[in-house]
């Protein structure tokens, strides 16, 4: 039988999975280097925003399966953190607050009228994981957030200067996350090293960060194809 890894070894390879997330996605360096068009802006801003709205809902399937009493009042936090909760703002309507500051209206975001269809597949994909799998298998797939921070701190510094026409009040998400990502992930990492002892085990918590970096890749190339390569959806149909 394999040896496991050890704790820091697995750790290790749990962030060395970062090379794969999506801030290296062409879509995201576009973004991030000032290269991006009015209309890709909002498109993101736009898509994105259907997979905030599945986050708690993500979170609320991680808690219907967890027996122990701890983790739910830790975890519930994060829904928390996006529903919002005795008059503080959550993350979607910060969400909210970044669609007006890129000029769409409040209604046309939340209708949901400009969310592709490999944006939906993706996260509505997400959603069935957390709720078919185990409570700490859905837990070890928001470890993207070890990443988080990165691309949350590079959209605060290069923006405002990329992208003056962008509302400021519009980063609040942005700031919001930059504490509360680091927060979740130190509970979330170490219901993973916890749990996923064996190298078998830790190959499959490997392979469950991976279906949660595919699935967020996925949808950059949803939009890659709509909004750079102006290939929308069925644009091929007569």
């Amino acid at each position: 039988m394999t040896q496991a890894w050890t704790r820091q070894e697995f750790e290790r390879r749990l962030r060395d999975k970062g090379r794969l997330y999506h801030i290296h996605h062409p879509y995201h360096i576009a973004m991030n280097t000032g290269q991006s068009s009015r209309s890709q802006i909002r498109g993101w801003v736009a898509n994105r925003f259907y997979y905030q709205t599945t986050i708690p809902v993500k979170d609320a399937a991680i808690l219907a399966n967890c027996p122990d009493r701890n983790v739910r009042r830790e975890w519930v936090r994060r829904i928390l953190d996006h529903d919002g909760y005795d008059g503080e703002e959550g993350g979607i309507e910060a969400w909210l607050r970044l669609g007006e500051a890129v000029g769409l209206s409040r209604e046309e975001v939340l209708s949901g009228e400009h969310v592709l269809p490999g944006v939906r597949f993706a996260c509505d994909a997400y959603i069935n994981f957390a709720r078919r799998a185990s409570w700490q298998e859905a837990a070890c797939s928001s470890l993207t957030e070890l990443f988080a921070p990165e691309i949350h701190q590079r959209r605060l510094d290069n923006w405002p200067e990329h992208y003056p026409w962008i509302d400021a009040d519009g980063y609040r998400y942005f700031r919001k996350r930059l504490g509360e990502a680091r927060r979740d992930v130190e509970h979330g990492l170490e219901i993973t090293l916890d749990h996923f002892r064996t190298r078998e085990q830790q190959r499959h918590a490997l392979g469950i960060l991976q279906f949660k970096l595919d699935i967020l890749w996925t949808m950059l190339d949803a939009m890659q194809m709509a909004y750079a390569f102006k290939l929308a959806p069925f644009h091929s149909c007569p």
